[in-house]
């Protein structure tokens, strides 16, 4: 069903507002981005990114936006986490079935691509325009280069909030009555690190995998990049023992990398002053309801629910988003109303869902990956998995390799887990795990626990 051409605002142009402007443009509207910030064009990345894992949703909302092949240029498919454990030679874990990968794409590469394609699409841009207000029921925004200055008055049809984490639009909704809104902090910040490409351009660790050196409360991870260098993030503590309080000068960071990343000492130097150059950024999960008001404004991405990065689904979850919204457009046309009340009911459970599997995943990378027990688990479920593929998919692949909704691979997920706790507790099981016993005691637990999947 077509829409009538509307004036649509989006507040932020980051990856989630660059690629709802697309959309927007495909279906009629004029559509103009505001952003408080510079034009990421022009400017130095800030040394605050975790490079993204492109999966399935992200894809397919690309492929509908029409610019997956433009994308896929600046993408690297990782086919298998690459495990430092230490003492141990690295050891890895492929992410799905043969061919299956997650895709390493710089944030701020990525971004830049976006608003070309957009502006290309006809989507104008106002970029150092600082969005202080916005009155709901009218649609209409007000700007200006300081709070207690003059402002500028922009009237809508409809507003979208795609201006992140702490969004000035969902900020203005929280003061209406009935708004339900929590964030909630982890004791763990990151700070953004690099490891150089080789003296020829190649790549110094495996191309093709996600490396992460698990070490319990904190972890370190590195992704590949086209010019063959690999955007590092170290997840640590705030505070403690070993924390980023506790790494005040170069010689303590030396002496933690070496201590605990030893084999990424050859670039110690770069890490170091990575360290100390780049800020310490904190994780927050944020969670509010309802994500409209009346059929003139919506939430979309990080300002209506923002995860931690565990899992790899915050753009991800962001294009889903979009793709949702697209679908309800076409389906209820003009009845703005419906599209938004629609969009929210559909959207808010699995926003919920995905941020408990966020803050779990956090949990198995930075601890379980290097606990021989949770090793014999994966091992168990992976070749039962090939046995059988109509009764076992992995919560991971459900996530990443499927568009079936978070909800569903949080309930499914946790069943296979109540099944795995007590398959794990059988005798013998590290020399019998791949035996026919092993086997039938699986299927006999999941013919006890049926499910019916959601629709």
């Amino acid at each position: 069903m077509s829409q009538k051409t509307k004036q649509v605002a989006v507040v932020g142009s980051g990856l989630v507002g660059s690629l709802l402007a697309i959309f927007l443009r495909k279906a009629g509207h004029a559509v103009t981005v505001f952003d408080r910030r510079p034009d990421i064009r022009t400017v130095e990345f800030s040394g605050r990114s975790i490079n993204l894992a492109m999966s399935n949703r992200g894809w397919n909302a690309l492929r509908l936006a029409g610019i997956e092949d433009e994308v896929r240029k600046l993408a690297i498919p990782l086919y298998q986490r690459a495990m430092h454990v230490v003492d141990s030679p690295v050891y890895y874990q492929k992410y799905g079935k043969e061919g299956e990968a997650i895709w390493s794409i710089s944030r701020g590469v990525l971004n830049r691509r976006m608003i070309d394609l957009a502006e290309q699409a006809g989507v104008e841009f106002r970029f150092n325009e600082k969005v202080w207000d916005v009155d709901l029921p009218t649609a209409r925004l007000f700007t200006g280069a300081t709070e207690k200055g003059e402002w500028e008055e922009y009237a809508f049809d409809h507003i979208f909030g795609c201006d992140g984490a702490f969004s000035r639009i969902r900020h203005k909704m929280q003061r209406r009555s009935r708004f339900d809104y929590s964030q909630e902090f982890i004791d763990v910040g990151y700070k953004e690190l690099t490891i150089p490409p080789n003296p020829d351009g190649t790549h110094k660790l495996d191309k093709h995998s996600f490396h992460i050196w698990p070490r319990g409360r904190f972890m370190f991870i590195a992704m590949p990049n086209l010019d063959g260098s690999f955007t590092c993030t170290l997840f640590l503590p705030f505070e403690g023992d070993i924390s980023f309080e506790n790494i005040r000068t170069q010689e303590q960071a030396r002496k933690f990398f070496r201590e605990h990343f030893p084999t990424v000492t050859p670039d110690i130097e770069n890490l170091t002053g990575d360290f100390f150059r780049n800020p310490t950024s904190a994780l927050v999960t944020i969670k509010c309801y309802p994500w409209t008001y009346w059929d003139k404004v919506a939430l979309v991405g990080d300002s209506a629910h923002a995860i931690v990065p565990f899992y790899g689904q915050g753009m991800n979850a962001g294009f889903e988003d979009i793709t949702v919204l697209t679908e309800l457009m076409q389906r209820h046309g003009d009845d703005w109303e419906q599209v938004f009340a629609a969009y929210q009911e559909r959207r808010k459970p699995n926003a919920d869902a995905i941020a408990e599997l966020s803050y779990r995943n956090y949990l198995e990378m930075s601890s379980r990956t290097a606990d021989p027990d949770f090793l014999l688990q994966k091992k168990i479920e992976r070749h039962f998995a090939e046995a059988h593929p109509d009764k076992w998919v992995p919560a991971y692949s459900r996530v990443t390799f499927s568009d079936r909704p978070y909800t569903e691979a949080l309930r499914l997920g946790d069943r296979q887990e109540s099944i795995m706790r007590e398959v794990m507790q059988l005798p013998d099981l590290e020399k019998r795990w791949d035996s026919p016993e092993v086997t039938r005691r699986i299927l006999e637990l999941l013919e006890q626990q049926p499910v019916t999947l959601a629709q």
